[in-house]
């Protein structure tokens, strides 16, 4: 028995080390310029709402925000940013702000099917699940408030990103260090400045 489950050990730290090893070759891959193999999708999952950039020359360049826990599809990478496609546009994002997963059936079958099982979860759990996630974030208080889709004077970006998702559409006006930000969303405007929610209307 004691064999048999040292066996086991064995196997499954082998595929784990084949794994990253794959990972890593794939994102050095990606760094060089080197083309993906074309059966490998390479993704990798927000874990912190970012900008999608048009240019990663250019900071004011903002397409659209990715929220936290969204996917994304990895076309190319350099030390700051990664080079992706979400939702039909194409531009940059933030490193830091992404973790890389491969999801192919060969190479990370225990990823698929965790993703899948994700997928299977009943509307409650997901919600008992972004709650948590939600309140590690914030505190209870201020995650009952967001879950509920609430807006109030103080909010920082992030937070509007958690309760209302992305906006359609962002104007940035940047002047010395001041930064201030109109949201659009369908029905909706909202005003920020230096990261901070100051006040919000109907969309004009």
């Amino acid at each position: 028995m004691k064999k048999l489950t040292i066996s086991i050990f064995m196997m499954l730290l082998a595929f784990y080390v084949n794994a990253q090893d794959y990972h890593v070759n794939t994102l050095q891959g990606l760094e060089s310029g080197q083309s993906q193999n074309q059966d490998t999708k390479l993704t990798a999952i927000v874990n912190k709402a970012t900008r999608l950039f048009g240019s990663k020359d250019d900071l004011t360049s903002v397409i659209m925000v990715v929220p936290a826990g969204d996917t994304v599809d990895v076309i190319g990478s350099d030390s700051t940013y990664f080079h992706i496609l979400y939702q039909e546009s194409e531009g940059y994002i933030f490193k830091r702000h992404a973790t890389i997963v491969n999801i192919t059936p060969d190479v990370a079958p225990a990823v698929q099917q965790q993703a899948n099982v994700q997928e299977e979860q009943p509307a409650q759990q997901q919600q008992i699940s972004r709650f948590s996630y939600l309140e590690n974030k914030y505190g209870t208080s201020m995650a009952a408030r967001i879950i509920s889709g609430k807006i109030w004077k103080g909010m920082t970006t992030d937070m509007v990103q958690d309760s209302w998702g992305g906006p359609k559409k962002i104007n940035r006006v940047i002047n010395g260090n001041d930064v201030k930000e109109d949201w659009f969303y369908n029905n909706s405007w909202l005003h920020f400045e230096n990261d901070t929610l100051t006040e919000w209307g109907p969309a004009k």
